[in-house]
């Protein structure tokens, strides 16, 4: 059962120091007539997160308009890699606002050019292909598409199946979430796409094995020959935990798709772009996939998307026949542009880096702490999951991370609703941006509320 967060304002303690700045109660009663609005007009399915208004947000912090102010542990689900409201973002899309050049479909233009180009001269060889599109379910997709065209094409129409992994999120259109590893996100689909296929993710947690050899008996288990496969695709990390596979796995997955002519895609939608202290999340596997997926942190603001790959493989379907409406909209090219050159000017992945490093180690000392209720911290970078658990099992307590969250938000850190191993994971993946001192204060709060939450749990009991 899907979960909101009360709009009942409640009455919390003060908080006032250099980076947050909690001063009504929460959510603020003069915020309620949003909040209203939101749920008389949009779907049901919209709602989940804490009832936060955002009115502006700056660096690594949001504001709200009645003097409140989170230290943000969202990014806005992973964007702002750049950090929030960045300067030399806004003046790039004002300047192409003003230019007059706001849209021009596929039609040419300069400034994706200059984007394209950019792209493909920041990827490792042999990613020299750019298609710009607008959202990471998008370019999925498009992955999909061109997985299967390959393997249609090498081995004939048997060659087509699709091999992802268990607990995976790669979006909400249909393609993308016959390739998730979430049962209850695609059983409105009834009629599953026999040619997807998952398997267990090698995490060590959920999945004790992660041998490459339990792959390659998951998909004998499920009757699947290598030679019907097209192609094998994963989040660089899993997006609900910020679970890695390990480096051998990797590895001997890269050498078996290069063995059956199976094509490899990374989705780096989460990943990208500095997230995981380095600047593309494959890296930390020492490969280069045939096909990457990326959104997300690409802009740090407008919704601007992109699939990389191989020319050969990018260049299989003919002019004119694998478009998009907003491909490359001008105003969003000016944005990713910006952002990719703070990124890189700015030394963000060496920050994401070295605070990941911080982030880490603080997660780590309140998981032992507690380690009856955190079942492990995954993550690298500025990119983290806490699994919060039922004590003396191995179970997921998403009540516990529902707690924390809630507690985090009232106490002036921001986070967006649990997610993976049944929604008892808390997210955390502030902007490239953060501070030592940010770091040092967020996470002491958080150790703060998870206390606090445990406290609550065990006097209700």
């Amino acid at each position: 059962m899907a979960r909101e967060f009360s709009f009942e304002p409640k009455a919390v303690p003060a908080v006032e120091t250099a980076f947050r700045r909690i001063a009504t109660r929460i959510p603020p009663p003069a915020s309620l007539p949003v909040l209203e609005t939101l749920n008389r007009y949009e779907p049901i399915a919209m709602r989940g997160q804490p009832p936060v208004v955002w009115h502006r947000a700056e660096g690594f912090q949001v504001f709200d308009a009645h003097g409140n102010r989170w230290i943000d542990w969202s990014s806005g689900v992973l964007i702002t890699n750049a950090g929030h409201g960045r300067r030399e973002i806004i003046d790039a899309i004002v300047a192409q606002a003003q230019s007059g050049l706001l849209t021009n479909y596929c039609f040419p233009s300069a400034i994706r050019a200059r984007l394209v180009e950019k792209l493909a001269t920041l990827l490792p060889e042999p990613l020299k292909k750019v298609f710009l599109l607008t959202t990471g379910s998008e370019t999925v997709e498009c992955a999909i598409k061109l997985s299967r065209a390959h393997g249609v094409r090498k081995g004939g129409r048997q060659k087509n199946v699709i091999v992802s992994f268990e607990k995976a999120f790669h979006g909400r259109t249909l393609g993308s979430q016959q390739a998730g590893g979430i049962p209850v996100l695609k059983e409105w689909i009834v009629n599953q796409d026999p040619g997807f296929v998952q398997v267990p993710f090698p995490d060590g947690f959920r999945t004790p094995d992660t041998s490459f050899d339990f792959f390659l008996k998951s998909l004998a288990a499920q009757g699947v020959d290598a030679g019907n496969v097209a192609g094998v695709i994963l989040e660089t990390y899993q997006g609900g935990s910020a679970s890695f596979a390990p480096v051998e796995y990797m590895q001997r997955l890269r050498a078996w798709c290069d063995g059956h002519q199976i094509l490899l895609t990374c989705d780096e939608v989460q990943a990208g772009f500095g997230r995981t202290g380095t600047l593309f999340g494959f890296e930390h596997y020492g490969l280069v996939p045939d096909i990457t997926t990326w959104g997300k942190g690409v802009s740090s603001s407008l919704p601007l998307a992109f699939v990389a790959g191989r020319p050969e493989i990018m260049d299989q379907f003919p002019a004119g026949s694998m478009t998009s409406t907003h491909t490359g909209n001008p105003v969003c090219c000016a944005a990713a542009s910006a952002s990719i050159d703070l990124v890189l000017n700015e030394g963000l992945v060496e920050n994401s880096r070295v605070q990941g490093e911080l982030l880490h180690q603080r997660l780590a000392a309140t998981r032992q702490k507690y380690h009856q209720n955190l079942a492990a911290v995954d993550g690298r970078g500025l990119v983290a999951g806490v699994h919060c658990i039922r004590p003396g099992t191995q179970e997921p307590d998403p009540d516990l991370a529902w707690d924390i969250i809630e507690r985090s938000m009232q106490a002036g850190v921001l986070m967006f609703s649990p997610v993976g191993f049944g929604g008892a994971t808390v997210k955390i993946s502030p902007p490239l941006v953060i501070t030592r001192e940010a770091v040092l204060e967020s996470t002491q709060v958080f150790d703060e509320v998870v206390g606090q939450a445990i406290a609550a749990r065990e006097s209700r009991a």
